[in-house]
């Protein structure tokens, strides 16, 4: 908790910086009432060394694929280990790698969660009066996010599974 506190003393947590002293060395600029950061940015984001590297697929070049998966007609919705098992089953099945989970559970009903990884995020938001699951799975990397769809299906027995797929960064950097 002790970086939340510096957070909300408004400064940096990987540098401990405050806004007005990363203002001052022209890392942000400020418009209006609008925050800008203007720290040099290493764009060579496809050097293999690095362990966030940017995707190339299809003649794309992105930093991570999003997909907003909507578990319909499921069960087991309102379960924390159920939803945590998911999560872990999820993250082995894609090649993730895993940081954290935290899971919060609602009354009467209903779970929210997180999966943290090395290579961004599972999330939930579920109702499980009406069988119905929200999940976020965004991975960069190597990781391959689709194989979370067939696992959240069987993990929930779902009679249906939408999945829309977000690019996250394309077009951003050239090259392909």
């Amino acid at each position: 908790m002790e970086n939340a506190n510096l957070f909300r003393l408004g400064m940096d947590l990987e540098t401990g910086a405050t806004h007005e002293e990363a203002i001052h060395r022209g890392h942000l600029a400020v418009v209006g009432d609008t925050e800008t950061n203007t720290a040099p940015v290493d764009r060579d984001v496809m050097d293999p060394s690095r362990d966030d590297h940017f995707i190339r697929r299809d003649g794309k070049v992105f930093a991570g694929t999003h997909l907003i998966i909507e578990v319909i007609e499921g069960s087991g919705l309102d379960e924390e280990a159920r939803i945590q098992k998911a999560f872990r089953d999820c993250v082995t099945e894609c090649g993730a790698t895993l940081l954290h989970i935290h899971t919060h559970k609602f009354s009467p009903q209903g779970v929210s969660g997180v999966a943290v990884l090395a290579e961004s995020h599972i999330s939930v938001h579920t109702w499980p009066e009406i069988g119905y699951g929200a999940f976020d799975v965004f991975m960069c990397g190597d990781a391959q996010p689709w194989k979370s769809v067939e696992v959240l299906r069987a993990a929930f027995d779902a009679g249906e599974v939408r999945v829309r797929e977000l690019l996250r960064g394309d077009g951003i950097c050239a090259g392909a």
